[in-house]
């Protein structure tokens, strides 16, 4: 009986917190700049352990240079670790990059796939990857992506206490309504980007600090 209490709490919080995070975030979208699947893969990949500014400022010259699947599968690795040196563990995300291409070559005709399933099998592409590239370009709500934003914020809000990723997005995709799992992750990394500042939250301008468990309001 208390877990199914806890349960719809969270959900009713979590409705609240929606509500007014669509009246401030209304379009809240993808922070990496890219213009096909393949870019978002490549560019999501990149963002490991580093921030969307410092990916966006190193993609225009690879999305100009590498145009395809192939283009990357043939690439030389020593050329791409220099070009990606700036996002950091470059030697890692350039075997993941090649791999991801060739991969794509191989397996499915140079094109993304658009399946859970066979985006996880990509060599470099875990869920949340995969959660990025099918709600943010194909516009399939698979999952939720939990960064590091989406971990901290979701906790902080009391939805859940959960630390694990995977069992944060189980809890999350239990309360989010389907249709707003992709848009609710973009706008909780804006959020906590702006606002919910993690070494200083301005609770003082946040849209949410009357109903926050976690406010200094």
């Amino acid at each position: 009986m208390k877990t199914k209490v806890a349960a719809t709490e969270r959900k009713a919080r979590a409705r609240t917190i929606i509500a007014r995070l669509k009246r401030e975030y209304p379009d809240a979208t993808c922070a990496l700049h890219h213009h096909s699947a393949l870019e978002l893969v490549v560019a999501t990949i990149l963002s490991a352990q580093c921030t969307d500014a410092r990916v966006n400022m190193v993609t225009p010259h690879l999305f100009a240079k590498y145009r395809t699947a192939a283009d990357y599968a043939s690439a030389d690795p020593r050329v791409l670790e220099k070009e990606i040196q700036s996002t950091g563990f470059f030697r890692n995300k350039t075997k993941s990059i090649i791999g991801m291409a060739q991969a794509l070559v191989e397996r499915h005709g140079g094109e993304v796939p658009q399946t859970m399933d066979e985006l996880t099998a990509l060599p470099g592409v875990g869920r949340k990857t995969a959660n990025v590239i099918l709600g943010t370009w194909f516009k399939k709500n698979e999952g939720v992506v939990v960064d590091t934003h989406v971990h901290r914020l979701s906790r902080l809000l009391g939805l859940t206490r959960q630390d694990d990723p995977v069992k944060i997005e189980r809890d999350l995709m239990e309360i989010v309504p389907r249709d707003d799992w992709t848009w609710f992750s973009h706008t909780l990394i804006q959020h906590g980007r702006a606002v919910c500042i993690a070494r200083r939250p301005r609770c003082a301008d946040c849209v949410l600090n009357r109903i926050c468990p976690s406010s200094l309001v």
